[in-house]
């Protein structure tokens, strides 16, 4: 379990106040959401020892890394963290393996972790090591950062916005490589982002923050099923994400299995089994009248409309359930008054475009 509770205001006449509190599984990885400013890199920089708030406790395992109470403050050096900045810090007069090494050099003597090796071939880097950082790509040198700082064989991995200094292309590169790497090393992670696609194929726990402090805080599906939430209700992306299974073609298109039902979207074929997470976004479901005639999408599924919310003056959500899972579409309320919809009944959800490919 990752534990953070950190209260600090920092100097000036407008001195920025971080007041946030939240806990997580681990391993997985925690990502910590929101604006520029509002307090996501003070917390990772007092997760690492970078900073050392006025008050607050933190906590990985049964390991206590900071708690103010207690005098406790372990030094950056003693905490077994390794920080991913936004640019990669390579040393330039050293080659990819050379940084990578270095990184090995920098582990505990009896650490477990991946060998050289193994994370050469997991981040893609064989082609590379020959080569000075000089010679790399953005998105090129981020994956020997991450791998440099994996062979450190930390406790916990702090990432700190590491994508964001590249162009969408060097982005859409580089994710699946995050996503192996969450996915083999079953490392805590603690991500840094204000880029949602980042937050929905990376998170099992979501943190919201506004202004220095935790909006809501838990598992990243719960959370983006939330319409009381303005940081992801208010975005004309809002909708919610699907931990969904390939399960085979039909008519050309790939069939996405989710707990309660079944999706067509235009995706590559992938092997059978392979797990997706998938954005389906409110303003891109409808809903019509159980029994409505067939129409020109692929997707109409049975549901019952668990609740009406607030979605500004002229438009609310639909709290829709199928199954286990929750949709939610997003309808003007004269469109409400039209079909006299009423919580507790069934109706079909119309799903007129499915979001691109989340690992």
């Amino acid at each position: 379990m990752l534990e953070v509770a950190l209260r600090h205001r920092f100097p000036g006449p407008a001195g920025f106040m971080l007041d946030a509190a939240f806990t997580a599984p681990a391993p997985g990885v925690t990502v910590l959401f929101g604006a520029s400013g509002s307090g996501k890199s003070s917390i990772l920089a007092a997760v690492a020892g970078l900073l050392r708030p006025r008050e607050g406790r933190v906590a990985l395992g049964g390991t206590t890394l900071t708690d103010t109470a207690a005098g406790r403050f372990l030094p950056p050096e003693a905490r077994r963290c390794a920080v991913v900045f936004q640019e990669g810090r390579l040393f330039p007069h050293r080659s990819v393996e050379g940084n990578l090494r270095y990184g090995l050099r920098r582990a505990p003597r009896g650490a477990e972790g991946p060998g050289f090796e193994e994370v050469v071939a997991l981040l893609g880097l064989g082609p590379l090591l020959a080569r000075r950082p000089g010679l790399l790509s953005g998105g090129e040198k981020q994956r020997v950062a991450l791998g440099r700082a994996l062979l450190a064989r930390p406790a916990l991995l702090l990432l700190d916005e590491p994508l964001a200094a590249l162009d969408m292309p060097r982005r859409t590169e580089i994710l699946p490589f995050f996503e192996a790497l969450r996915d083999a090393a079953r490392l805590p992670m603690l991500y840094v982002t204000h880029a949602l696609e980042e937050a929905d194929r990376l998170a099992d726990t979501l943190v919201l923050l506004q202004g220095g402090r935790v909006q809501a805080a838990g598992p990243l599906e719960a959370l983006t099923a939330r319409t009381d939430l303005p940081l992801l209700a208010a975005r004309r992306d809002a909708g919610v994400v699907l931990r969904c299974e390939l399960a085979g073609q039909e008519r050309g298109l790939t069939r996405l299995a989710f707990p309660g039902g079944t999706l067509l979207a235009p995706f590559p074929e992938g092997p059978a089994g392979r797990h997706i997470r998938l954005r389906v976004r409110a303003r891109d479901v409808a809903v019509a009248r159980a029994g409505a005639p067939a129409l020109s999408t692929d997707n109409a599924l049975p549901a019952v409309l668990q609740g009406i919310e607030p979605a500004g003056e002229r438009e609310c959500f639909l709290r829709l359930g199928i199954g286990p899972s929750i949709l939610l579409a997003r309808v003007t309320l004269d469109a409400v008054r039209r079909l006299a919809l009423r919580p507790g009944e069934t109706v079909t959800a119309l799903i007129n475009a499915v979001g691109g490919e989340r690992g």
